[in-house]
């Protein structure tokens, strides 16, 4: 997803590239999907490599959420974050989002025991673009699609999905509830896509208390995939936000 921006990006900056853990080359162990324990891979990743210093934090979907827990969880590690793709963590129920609930039936469906693993693994191999629903198809070429799905033929990884979105089923509805009481000052830029085809219903209002240095920006004719649609948009964003202060 990143490889567009990561040469421009380390032009001046050292760039750390982690897959989250049962995705793309990082192992995938039989437990621990769970956004807050990514964070805490991040965090043992960065003192492994010596990095003592708050750092920049780029993310995008799970991972932008793994950057907001890692801001919350681990405040003294974080310097500028950036989430793409994503809500944020101290979103409110309305009427707009619960009557838009249905559009997460996938999550519903991957979460469940046995099904899950199954549908991931059937779709990697005979319907890859199931991975990519919502998004300008045009975006990918056929062996860049290949690319993606081909790792969730593997029994570990399509198990490492459906135990992630268990999670996000069963437990983030009363993490919500938790982290609407919690504070974060770092300055955060949220791209969020106008046309992401699942989260557009939820409102982004009524974070201040909570994120008083956070700014959203909608942007339109995006859909969830914004970083590959839109790389020069996000790079811009970035260079801006992670530029020396």
């Amino acid at each position: 997803m990143w490889r567009r921006l990561i040469g421009p990006l380390a032009e001046n900056h050292r760039v750390i590239c982690p897959d989250l853990r049962g995705f793309g080359w990082t192992e995938a162990p039989p437990g621990g999907y769970d956004p807050e324990v990514f964070a805490g891979d991040v965090a043992a990743l960065l003192s492994a490599l010596d990095v003592h210093e708050p750092v920049d934090v780029l993310g995008h979907d799970w991972g932008g959420w793994t950057a907001f827990m890692l801001a919350l969880r681990r405040p003294e590690l974080v310097n500028r974050l950036m989430a793409a793709g994503i809500i944020h963590p101290f979103v409110r129920p309305t009427l707009s989002s619960l009557r838009g609930l249905w559009r997460f039936w996938y999550q519903w469906a991957l979460s469940l025991p046995g099904v899950g693993p199954r549908v991931m693994r059937t779709a990697a191999t005979s319907k890859p673009t199931l991975f990519f629903l919502g998004a300008r198809p045009e975006v990918w070429s056929e062996e860049e699609r290949r690319i993606y799905a081909e790792q969730f033929r593997e029994p570990e990884r399509a198990q490492a999905s459906s135990l992630l979105y268990r999670h996000a089923v069963l437990r983030l509805p009363a993490k919500l509830r938790e982290y609407r009481r919690l504070y974060m000052d770092h300055r955060t830029l949220l791209l969020f896509p106008a046309e992401d085809a699942v989260q557009r219903t939820i409102r982004l209002d009524g974070y201040e208390s909570n994120a008083p240095n956070m700014e959203i920006e909608v942007v339109p004719e995006a859909t969830h995939f914004i970083v590959e649609e839109r790389p020069e948009l996000v790079l811009d964003r970035a260079r801006e936000l992670f530029s020396p202060e």
